[in-house]
């Protein structure tokens, strides 16, 4: 299929009309903000000043009272507060591993839930954002696969993420302090790897991600910032040119025949389309490489023969291998590799020249890891046969 053709949805990806009331400002970029504040009455010169103003209050401070902005004057303050709100999304619990990983089960508009995840490192401290209710792609191995999808998640919601996130932190900087990486930074990355197929929601994650890479704002830098994708191929090159995050694609399968069933987007971007238009991506993000994800599933792709033909596929693109032990969940049609099959697999790829890391699962204990994010209201109302019926392994 043509790298240009046209992505179609169910209508319930679209994001329901919001309650009327006075407009939300976060998640509005610079230019809508700036026609925000130009449609209740500041003046085309003072325009620049005033969104540069309102930006950093909003996502280098974390403000959230208009009265607080206090290098404005009492009179625009009391226009903000009289036409726009500062609103993120609702944390309905906040759940604590053993291991120090935090998830967040967040309410938005509609009564809907989503999950977001906090992972603490010696090093970093990554967020794992949702990027809609639920997920149209239904891959087998994944717990958030089976649950419908609801709609696509704003762009409020998304950035809003991790402004709450930054709040259970508390590392909104206090005066004197810098920004970007000179600054707290206890929450240093952001991974869309949570609930959905960020691209198939590219505009709201497109603007939620330019707003926090802003340098006058929560200024993460695009290479921290890594967009997981299953292979919706059309998007990837506008990703490149309009993100220039960093890249991963939700791989797993060495063949498409067992890619099919694993990703069954597979069906219609195969292997080989799917690895023509990563081989262009780096050249148009300017980013480093490309991350290929592959869960490892008992019996199913963690062969040596898988290993060899995973090699050979991604020849010439400049890669690294994560390496996931699957993540088991109630009614999972899968079982975890052994841990040797694991390092056998790895070998094989370290010494083809790729970087090949076995992720250390995270937060098992509170049901936060990789693949295993689902609305908490959404696993209560299913039994562990109703979800295998539905990834069809019964």
């Amino acid at each position: 299929m043509s790298v240009s053709a046209p992505i179609t949805q169910d209508v319930l990806t679209i994001p329901r009309k919001m309650a009327e009331g006075p407009l939300n400002l976060i998640g509005l970029t610079r230019p809508a903000l700036a026609e925000a504040l130009r449609a209740v009455g500041v003046p085309d010169k003072q325009v620049k000043m005033r969104v540069g103003q309102v930006w950093q209050w909003l996502y280098h401070w974390g403000v959230r009272d208009f009265g607080a902005m206090t290098n404005l004057s009492k009179d625009f303050r009391a226009t903000l507060a009289e036409n726009f709100t500062i609103a993120l999304p609702e944390v309905v619990s906040r759940q604590v591993s053993s291991d120090g990983t935090r998830k967040y089960l967040v309410r938005i508009a509609g009564g809907h839930e989503v999950e977001v995840v906090y992972i603490p490192e010696t090093d970093r401290g990554t967020l794992c954002v949702s990027s809609q209710v639920g997920c149209t792609l239904t891959c087998s191995f994944c717990h958030t696969g089976t649950q419908k999808l609801v709609r696509n998640l704003t762009a409020a919601e998304i950035v809003g993420q991790i402004m709450l996130a930054r709040d259970d932190l508390g590392e909104w900087p206090q005066p004197g302090t810098g920004t970007g990486d000179s600054g707290p930074r206890l929450l240093s990355n952001v991974v869309l790897m949570g609930m959905g197929e960020p691209l198939y929601n590219f505009d709201n994650v497109r603007d939620a991600m330019k707003i926090a890479m802003d340098g006058e704002g929560i200024a993460l830098s695009r290479r921290r910032i890594t967009l997981s994708t299953s292979g919706v191929v059309p998007e990837i090159a506008k990703t490149a040119e309009e993100i220039g995050c960093l890249l991963a694609v939700s791989f797993h399968a060495t063949t498409d025949e067992v890619r099919d069933k694993l990703v069954p987007i597979n069906k219609r971007w195969n292997i080989e389309t799917l690895l023509n238009a990563l081989r262009e991506y780096p050249k148009i993000s300017n980013s480093e490489r490309i991350t290929f994800e592959y869960v490892m599933l008992k019996d199913v792709n963690d062969s040596d023969a898988d290993a060899r033909r995973l090699v050979r596929l991604i020849s010439g693109i400049p890669a690294k291998i994560n390496l996931i032990p699957f993540n088991e969940w109630p009614g999972a049609p899968y079982q975890r590799s052994d841990w040797a099959r694991i390092e056998a697999f790895a070998d094989i790829i370290y010494k083809a020249g790729y970087a090949s890391p076995i992720r250390t699962p995270r937060g098992e204990d509170i049901m936060a890891a990789c693949g295993q994010l689902k609305s908490a209201t959404e696993r209560a109302r299913k039994s562990r046969a109703q979800i295998a019926a539905e990834t069809g392994q019964v």
